[in-house]
């Protein structure tokens, strides 16, 4: 196959637009579009009769913001993606959202990119979503940053004041390994220096923006790169099996031997099919194909099909770069699904290694990742995950976290395997087989986690059990998890200091949180005294977590003593007791109130038992009616 053939299945060269809300880079894009004759015909006419009936003057962004909520709003909710072309040569625009709540599209959406476009408004200068958008360039490897210091003529285009603009943006750049290849100032509403030099800029010598992305270099070819083709699905038809996937790297020919995944089975590439075109014998990086094996082996989704002698890394335990989406703080701990081109891997957080200070842009040792935090962490997982190391300008090792719910909560390329320490035990969390759907299907209710919270003596562990015989009798799945019994076993080794109250907290909800990932409802009833400790066992569980308060007065405890704990506490036999000499801090906002004062035990059991139907929508399973 010669080079020019090769090319000719060249992807279109993808350049990514990003930068902080209003800083204009939906306007930029239309405007772009205009100047370059890409638009179709008589949509100039319909921007103009739709900035019209705003009251304004020519909308460019109206081109892009075609979803009501951006036009209401004026910010940009997905990625957009628009063909573009310069000359003879294609590219991709895509347009990422600005709006920090949208970020998590922009990883998506610039994960391709050759090349990006920060646009910063020259008025108002780097704000915190610029250095955000260039901590994702860094973060997912974007090599080519173009710097487009928008709205000059609110400067009056003056040299002086956007040079300063200027040198600020990359002594930020700089401080996150990046550097821009070039800054063009220019108004994108009215056209300066977009496809056109512009007069009011005569002091500026550099490239326009559309010179600027002539410029940017071609994808490098990955054609000749080891193979890496990942497996999206396997189809029968007839007596054929296919074996489908887009070629990330490499290239397969008919009667190249291929290693299938982890289990290393070899077979022989028998075909590389065609419909409606003339036969194939091979195909390049960028396509997506068809192929037969001979043998007839039967590929997995996710398995990725390698040479011989060029297979890809392989690790159970994977550092990875992390840009966190989520509004909870990551911790240890926390299980989620790796998505790696079609695969997808049950990850478990091993380690928080660095995480990066965004004011400052310094690294530091720490225990959580803020939302919207970036770090360095460690993934176990519970089998082999092959992968390439990330690299920039490629699809390399490009991953993302995603939750039970199946939302993206983090973007995590992955730098490489993690090398076990002298002395480091390396677990290897398995996830099941078995998903949420067929537990709720089976049980006829989800799985969630009724954290019973309250003095001693109020009735936690009295209304707990009352309510579980409720339940139970009427076929839910429920068990309840009573301070007192785990204490005996489980906790026996702790004792009653802050430190301890928090490690028994925790471990009561590591063991909710396996009972309710089984489907299971689960009632704790632990005293749980402080607001902190709740909000970890809250991150542990997840959104199953429900807070219950189960409030009696502290004079009406004491009066019960069932156990003659107030007054051992009273005598000084017991340190550290709740209520006497500890602190006990009420639920602010509890997602159920129970007042057990008046030893209502059955009003207080109805109410729970209720709540708990109603959170787990419960509905006897077929099975279990009569």
């Amino acid at each position: 196959m010669t080079q020019s053939s090769l090319k000719s299945h060249e992807a279109a060269t993808p350049i990514v637009i990003v930068g902080h809300v209003d800083h204009g880079k939906s306007t930029l894009i239309g405007r772009l579009l205009h100047d370059t004759d890409n638009l179709q015909d008589g949509k100039v006419a319909q921007i103009i009769e739709s900035s019209k009936k705003r009251g304004l003057k020519i909308e460019w962004s109206f081109l892009l913001d075609s979803l009501q909520i951006e036009r209401d709003q004026g910010v940009t909710v997905d990625s957009t993606r628009i063909p573009f072309q310069l000359g003879q040569r294609e590219f991709v625009i895509v347009d990422a959202p600005g709006h920090r709540q949208f970020l998590r599209n922009m990883i998506t959406g610039a994960a391709d990119a050759e090349a990006a476009v920060l646009v910063v408004d020259a008025a108002e200068g780097a704000r915190e979503q610029t250095r955000r958008h260039a901590m994702l360039l860094h973060l997912i490897g974007i090599r080519h940053v173009i710097v487009l210091l928008n709205k000059v003529d609110l400067l009056d285009f003056d040299q002086q004041k956007i040079e300063a603009v200027q040198d600020s943006v990359g002594e930020l750049l700089a401080k996150l390994d990046l550097k821009a290849a070039v800054f063009v100032p220019a108004s994108a509403r009215d056209g300066d220096n977009i496809a056109t030099r512009s007069e009011r800029t005569a002091w500026y010598k550099g490239p326009t923006l559309t010179e600027v992305l002539a410029q940017v270099p071609s994808p490098e070819s990955r054609t000749e790169l080891p193979l890496r083709l990942p497996v999206q699905d396997v189809y029968r038809f007839g007596d054929k099996r296919y074996v489908a996937g887009r070629i990330e790297r490499g290239c397969v020919r008919v009667g190249d031997t291929i290693v299938i995944g982890t289990q290393k089975t070899r077979a022989r590439i028998a075909s590389v099919e065609s419909w409606h075109t003339a036969p194939q014998i091979s195909a390049v990086a960028g396509q997506s194909v068809a192929i037969t094996l001979e043998p007839d082996v039967i590929p997995d989704r996710g398995d990725i099909l390698y040479l011989p002698d060029n297979a890809p890394v392989e690790a159970a335990r994977v550092k990875t770069r992390l840009f966190w989406l989520r509004q909870e703080p990551l911790r240890v701990g926390e299980t989620f699904k790796l998505r790696l081109a079609t695969a997808e891997h049950t990850v478990t957080v091993a380690s928080i290694d660095t995480v990066l200070d965004l004011e400052n842009l310094t690294a530091h040792q720490g225990d959580e990742v803020a939302a919207e935090g970036f770090a360095e962490i460690t993934l176990a997982a519970s089998e082999t995950i092959q992968f390439d190391a990330f690299a920039p300008g490629t699809a390399d090792g490009r991953g993302v976290l995603v939750d039970r719910h199946q939302r993206i909560v983090g973007g995590a390329p992955l730098i490489g395997a993690a090398l076990t320490q002298a002395g480091e035990t390396v677990i290897h969390p398995t996830g099941s087989h078995v998903s949420a759907v067929d537990r709720t299907r089976s049980h006829g209710h989800k799985g969630a986690v009724f954290w019973l919270t309250g003095l001693s003596g109020a009735g936690k562990s009295t209304v707990a059990r009352s309510a579980e015989s409720q339940l139970f009798a009427q076929g839910l799945n429920v068990s309840v998890l009573d301070g007192d019994t785990l204490r005996a076993g489980l906790c026996k080794d702790l004792g009653f200091s802050e430190a301890d109250r928090t490690e028994n907290v925790r471990r009561a909800a590591e063991v909710a949180r396996i009972l309710q990932d089984a489907g299971q409802v689960v009632l704790v009833a632990l005293i749980s005294p402080l607001q902190s400790d709740r909000l970890l066992a809250k991150q542990i569980i997840g959104e199953g977590f429900q807070e219950v308060f189960v409030d009696a007065d502290l004079s009406v405890c004491e009066q019960r003593d069932p156990k003659g704990l107030y007054a051992a506490a009273r005598q000084g036999k017991i340190a550290n007791f709740t209520g006497i000499d500890a602190p006990y801090e009420a639920p602010h906002a509890p997602a159920l109130h129970l007042k057990t004062s008046a030893n209502n035990v059955d009003s207080a059991t109805n109410s729970l038992a209720d709540f708990v139907k109603g959170f787990v929508r419960f509905a006897r399973p077929a099975r279990l009616q009569s």
